[in-house]
């Protein structure tokens, strides 16, 4: 069994922030089923995330641990729909959100007690401010394409053409290491998905 508390300085603090995380999380309108039950998505997000993070790196810093947690904290609230959709519409989504995220979760952390230090440290894991040079950024990027690769794709290929799909594939595997692509190579794929995936590996470029 992972230990979610391992390298933490105070457990008593840090599971009171994962628990005010977890609360904000839970008033997801939106669900899906994980585990034989319906849950709000950003709450089976957040704890898929912490599992990718700790499988990848069981000792992972206190800071990692909390950027894990609320990577996506509440982002329901700032919908994709508000913008003009376009691709430059998406990026002042995505901008918007890591700005959000950033804010929010500052607010639960600044509550509990954490240090202005460590706050800082978690935003910027959130917004990839150091990636790829911070070796935590990576492990915190392995862990969301895997966590897409495992539980997003299916999803994904429902509503988006193939090309487009094929597209993000190749995009995320460049961003993950050598040790994330092999636990994406062991993971279970429908035939689509698997199809795609060797499309998008197969295309000149993609290691």
């Amino acid at each position: 069994m992972m230990n979610e508390t391992a390298s933490v300085t105070d457990p008593i603090r840090f599971q009171l922030a994962v628990r005010r995380f977890d609360e904000a999380n839970a008033r997801d309108p939106h669900t899906e089923l994980a585990d034989g039950q319906t849950q709000p998505r950003e709450l089976v997000y957040a704890r898929r995330l912490t599992e990718w993070v700790l499988r990848l790196e069981p000792n992972a810093s206190e800071a990692l641990r909390l950027a894990a947690r609320c990577q996506h904290l509440c982002r329901w609230m700032i919908p994709r729909e508000r913008y003009e959709m376009t691709r430059a519409g998406y990026l002042r989504w995505r901008s918007d959100l890591k700005a959000f995220h950033a804010d929010k979760s500052g607010e639960i952390l600044r509550d509990v007690g954490y240090s202005e230090e460590m706050i800082r440290r978690v935003q910027d894991l959130n917004r990839k401010k150091t990636f790829p040079a911070d070796p935590e950024s990576r492990v915190l990027e392995d862990a969301l394409c895997l966590v897409f690769l495992q539980f997003q794709l299916g999803e994904l290929i429902a509503k988006t053409d193939d090309a487009k799909v094929v597209n993000a594939l190749r995009k995320s595997w460049g961003k993950m290491t050598p040790a994330a692509r092999e636990h994406a190579l062991r993971l279970q794929y429908s035939t689509k998905e698997k199809e795609l995936l060797n499309l998008a590996l197969a295309e000149p470029g993609v290691a």
